[in-house]
């Protein structure tokens, strides 16, 4: 008697420890193939193949931080499809002389005319000084060049900082992506999720912030150097 009085209790306790194991796996489930499913449509965002863009800008602006980017702005701007280059993110020892030795003559004789710097340090930074640099021009189009990859975050962040001025996207698609599908590269691999979760954040930090939840508020722009300041690049592209 004593033995079925001490198992009586336990029977019911087990049952809600079976249903929370199943609610945890369950919900495991539903997030991995969420997660599944938004990396499909993430990678389903990025081109295979470089398409010029269908019509010119006021401006080109280019996020540093792959292969031939720069080249290939430099190759935009030379022919015509915008009226100015800014190159955000750059390294802050790299003066436009610097830049100019890895560029054809005919492509150096640009910098020293027509082309900005800024020393951003993030994808989100980038679009605070493109802000800045496009309103200080007046520009209400923009092609945006960088990576396959990184295209899509930065159409976000840049969306969010300039919603009224018309982003034209050119992705630059590195030899490792054209040589070999993604899925056979461990590296590319671990690009592709690494990229795929901090779009992810952007994209709910930019809707939460649509929603006046900033849970990390932008730094105001910072000022715009005087002109006494910007002489020195300008001097060493000379």
């Amino acid at each position: 008697m004593d033995l079925q009085h001490d198992s009586t209790p336990r029977a019911p306790a087990a049952r809600p420890r079976g249903w929370l194991r199943a609610a945890i796996v369950g919900t495991m489930a539903i997030l991995f193939v969420g997660a599944a499913v938004g990396f499909i449509a993430f990678l389903s965002q990025l081109r295979g193949v470089e398409i010029k863009p269908a019509r010119n800008a006021d401006g080109i602006v280019v996020l540093t931080g792959g292969s031939s980017r720069v080249s290939d702005a430099m190759e935009l701007l030379a022919g015509g499809f915008g009226k100015r280059l800014l190159i955000s993110g750059a390294h802050p020892t790299n003066a436009l002389s610097d830049i100019s030795r890895s560029l054809p003559d005919n492509q150096s004789l640009l910098l020293r005319c027509c082309v900005d710097l800024d020393r951003s340090v993030n994808t989100r930074s980038n679009a605070a000084e493109t802000r800045r640099w496009v309103r200080e021009r007046g520009f209400k189009s923009l092609i945006v060049v960088t990576s396959n990859y990184h295209m899509p975050r930065a159409i976000v962040e840049l969306s969010h900082a300039i919603p009224d001025v018309t982003l034209i996207p050119f992705a630059v698609v590195g030899d490792r992506w054209r040589d070999e599908p993604w899925w056979t590269s461990g590296t590319t691999l671990r690009l592709l999720l690494s990229e795929y979760v901090k779009y992810v954040a952007a994209e709910v930090r930019v809707r939460l912030a649509g929603a006046g939840i900033d849970l990390v508020p932008e730094l105001s722009d910072p000022p715009a150097p005087a002109p006494a300041q910007r002489r020195p690049a300008t001097a060493q592209a000379n």
